[in-house]
């Protein structure tokens, strides 16, 4: 995937206002960070992370969604069932290894102008995370834990229905679907491979998100 970064692309930003763009593989695209430097190096970066075996099932399971004849998560994550080898070319496993990717934008970013998102608190402190990012970008502290709720069908905090609207805010049906059963062992292994490379993450990014 070709990814171009240009000023003309934003739209016209005027003063006291911020400009964002969301766009998940930049984090992950080993060109982008440079690209984004050279159309403004103030530029600030928010990264939403989460445990990198429970952000590969969610993967598996959006694919799955759109492809019902995929081989099981199991095939796809091991190169041999025997040996246990994790497939590290398969893009579920490889977006989960964060120290590679924070690496590759430490060479064109000093870590003050990335805010890296738990994303386990963002379900059960969304208010609590939301208040970090709106510290990072300096803005005042407007939402709070009155502008959420917890949509038990979800799983996960919803926005509450603003003004003006008829419906709260909630993220669309492609979010919060039932994971697969995967085999123990398999997480396991998972859990094994990823430990050295979040520990790396941890001390990379001065922040121990707990996964284990």
């Amino acid at each position: 995937m070709e990814i171009i970064f240009s000023v003309s692309l934003m739209p016209r930003t005027l003063d006291g206002q911020i400009t964002m763009e969301k766009t998940p593989s930049y984090f992950v695209t080993k060109e982008a960070p440079a690209r984004v430097r050279n159309m403004n190096c103030d530029t600030k970066l928010i990264v939403v992370v989460r445990d990198p075996v429970t952000r590969a099932i969610s993967d598996y399971t959006q694919t799955l969604s759109k492809n019902p004849g995929l081989p099981s998560f199991q095939r796809l994550a091991l190169k041999n069932a025997t040996t246990g080898l994790i497939d590290t070319t398969w893009s579920a496993v490889r977006i989960g290894l964060y120290a590679r990717h924070l690496e590759n934008w430490l060479q064109h970013f000093p870590l003050s102008r990335l805010l890296l998102v738990s994303g386990e608190r963002l379900v059960s402190d969304p208010a609590g995370e939301m208040g970090r990012v709106q510290d990072f970008l300096g803005l005042k502290r407007v939402v709070s834990d009155k502008h959420f709720y917890f949509n038990q069908t979800k799983g996960f905090p919803c926005l509450k229905k603003p003004e003006g609207s008829s419906r709260p805010r909630c993220l669309g049906k492609s979010k919060g679907r039932p994971h697969p059963q995967i085999p123990s062992e398999v997480l396991q292994r998972l859990r094994d491979f990823y430990r050295p490379f979040n520990h790396r993450f941890y001390q990379m990014s001065g922040q121990d998100f707990g996964w284990e």
